[in-house]
């Protein structure tokens, strides 16, 4: 199982946390540090739909000035997020053909059968 994000986010730390006390064995990729490719973006595209990937509540979001965002589509999406992987909602795990997109303790509890 690998969990994607960053390692200073308030919810890939609470993730992590969840992991942990769990006995959930992961490996963590760092965006910024460990990087992100178009094919990793399009894969977790295969399972969850553009619009759960992009996080367009963020800081990143609204800062961005890219007048191509009222146009938006799953193509200029995936160019957005690879040029500003901040745009990924966090964190993205992934296990076995699965991808969960974002944390909640009670959807990790489920899906973990803890």
């Amino acid at each position: 199982m690998i969990l994607y994000g960053i390692k200073n986010c308030d919810t890939v730390k609470k993730a992590r946390r969840w992991l942990e006390a769990n006995d959930v064995a992961y490996t963590f990729h760092d965006f910024r540090a460990d990087g992100l490719d178009q094919s990793r973006i399009e894969t977790w595209l295969k399972k969850v739909s553009w619009e759960i990937l992009l996080n367009k509540r963020g800081t990143t979001w609204r800062k961005l000035e890219d007048p191509r965002k009222e146009q938006l589509d799953e193509a200029l999406a995936v160019e957005l997020m690879l040029a500003n992987p901040t745009l990924i909602k966090r964190p993205v795990m992934t296990r076995n053909d699965d991808c969960v997109v974002g944390f909640k303790e009670a959807d990790y509890t489920a899906y973990f059968g803890k």
